[in-house]
């Protein structure tokens, strides 16, 4: 090689270091220093505010589902006192049947009392086709196992003839609206 080309070389090996300085030198920034904090001033505040926004929308939500709640427990309350509604005056009407029953096992005598009988009877079945058709039902009881949700046990008897908790005699009749017993059966229960 000339002595021409050595010095080329060098010069372009010097220009390649000097271009490798200058790229390395850190660019100045764009942002002052008062900039630089009030750009991280309004990133605080834009977390605080993402804070408080979900803060808001979980406050929503649970309001929300409290409301939802309300709503299915006021429709089951509306739903449970339409299925119910009966209960109170079918409670004071239980009396009157079973008065209605002593009466009517009374043995007539003459003719005036035997119409008597037949009026109170039509008047009798009325009555009950009144409180079935509000969904009132008989418990039944005679012959059937003891079970303490329907039958309020006033008695115990000793029958060997019969299976243990068994109902031998009803002295009052249970009823029940729909699914709730109104009153249990009064019952003597065999030991």
């Amino acid at each position: 090689m000339t002595e021409r080309q050595e010095d080329l070389v060098k010069e372009e090996t010097i220009s390649d270091e000097v271009v490798n300085e200058e790229t390395t030198v850190e660019e100045p920034s764009i942002f002052t220093e008062e900039q630089t904090q009030e750009v991280n001033s309004s990133e605080d505040e834009l977390q605080k505010l993402r804070a408080e926004i979900d803060e808001k929308e979980n406050k929503y939500l649970r309001l929300h589902a409290d409301f939802e709640n309300y709503k299915r427990r006021a429709l089951m309350d509306q739903q449970s006192l339409m299925t119910y509604r009966a209960q109170s005056l079918v409670t004071d009407l239980l009396p009157v049947l079973d008065n209605f029953e002593r009466a009517l096992q009374v043995e007539t005598t003459d003719e005036q009392t035997a119409s008597l009988k037949q009026g109170m009877e039509m008047v009798y079945r009325q009555l009950v086709e009144a409180v079935k058709k509000e969904g009132i039902e008989e418990i039944p009881a005679l012959g059937e196992q003891f079970d303490p949700n329907f039958h309020q046990a006033v008695m115990q008897e000793s029958d060997s003839s019969k299976p243990s908790n068994e109902v031998l005699q009803e002295f009052q009749k249970g009823y029940k609206l729909k699914d709730r017993v109104i009153r249990p059966s009064m019952v003597k229960v065999n030991e």
